[in-house]
């Protein structure tokens, strides 16, 4: 379960930040989460649960911003949503994309007191 290795890389993210301020506690943490991301979010729920226990984030409220997919098929150049990685252009039917899109995976903000 790579979910949980990703929790514990957003609780070091913010403990080292939080650590680099006057703050105590962590209020809120904002994420944003690509679609496109093999993170299962049952999976996430779970291991964020367990993993943030006894840590600055175990009460802070979680808001997670689920980021649609985009692409551009490098073929003929149409922009589309896109729900797999795998799905073609619905223009030309080619398999060649740059994903714009769906495979974020950051913390866009810590809110402290």
């Amino acid at each position: 379960m790579h979910e949980l290795s990703i929790v514990m890389c957003i609780l070091d993210i913010a403990e080292e930040y939080a650590g680099k301020t006057k703050y105590r506690a962590i209020e809120e943490i904002e994420l944003d989460i690509g679609c496109l991301t093999t993170i299962e979010m049952n999976a996430f729920e779970f291991a964020w649960k367990e993993g943030v226990r006894n840590t600055r984030l175990q009460d802070a409220a979680k808001k997670i911003n689920r980021i649609k997919g985009k692409a551009k098929c490098m073929d003929c150049e149409n922009t589309f949503t896109i729900e797999n990685l795998f799905d073609p252009c619905p223009s030309c039917g080619q398999h060649l994309l740059d994903i714009l899109e769906g495979k974020e995976l950051r913390v866009k903000s810590l809110m402290m007191s």
